[in-house]
């Protein structure tokens, strides 16, 4: 039996990852004679900028003949697994942005989950266990994440907090990967 694929795609903002992410999920979907194309996206429109990323990720999607369709999950990701059916193809873009929704949830009670170790680390978990469940599924996924790491260590306790859990979760991805990329001005640096 044919392992079922997970591609993990990072590099810089604006490197190109989601083009590519969207023509890597094209193929897996013509591969696996998929019947709708997943877009899982976490972004937030907090303000004008990321209004018009978001705008402009759709309008792409819409440009192309195939059947898309987007859920918004900027937090939760377990809650997917009621939507998606088998035949699926599924594009989680992005991490990072996911992570910082987790990271930030609570912002307004004036305690963040970055601040309750626990909670983040059962958000962490869930996401792990939904991807898990979706390879089960035997659902092929691929994955984007910001490439913020070569940055040198914050000196920030939040910062560098955030940079340990981003770390970690990429190694997780390119571990449990089919496929690893970085993009880098729109060139793929294949890892695995």
């Amino acid at each position: 039996m044919v392992e079922t694929e997970l591609i993990f795609i990072t590099g810089g903002v604006r490197s190109g990852k989601s083009a590519y992410a969207e023509q890597q999920l094209q193929s897996l979907a013509e591969k696996y004679h998929a019947e709708r194309l997943v877009y899982v996206a976490t972004g937030v429109a907090f303000d004008d900028e990321m209004k018009k990323r978001i705008a402009r990720h759709q309008f792409d999607r819409q440009k192309q003949q195939k059947n898309w369709i987007t859920l918004e999950q900027p937090t939760h990701l377990q809650q997917l697994l009621s939507t998606i059916q088998k035949g699926d193809v599924v594009l989680w873009d992005c991490v990072t942005t996911w992570l910082t929704n987790e990271f930030y949830e609570g912002f307004e009670t004036g305690v963040c989950n970055w601040q309750r170790p626990l909670e983040l680390g059962k958000r962490i978990t869930e996401m792990k266990n939904t991807i898990l469940q979706l390879h089960s599924m035997q659902i092929p996924v691929v994955i984007v994440s910001n490439e913020v790491l070569d940055e040198p260590i914050s000196k920030s306790h939040e910062v560098k907090l955030y940079q340990e859990y981003l770390g970690k979760l990429h190694q997780w991805f390119v571990q449990f990967a089919t496929r690893a990329v970085e993009m880098e001005y729109g060139h793929v640096r294949r890892w695995k």
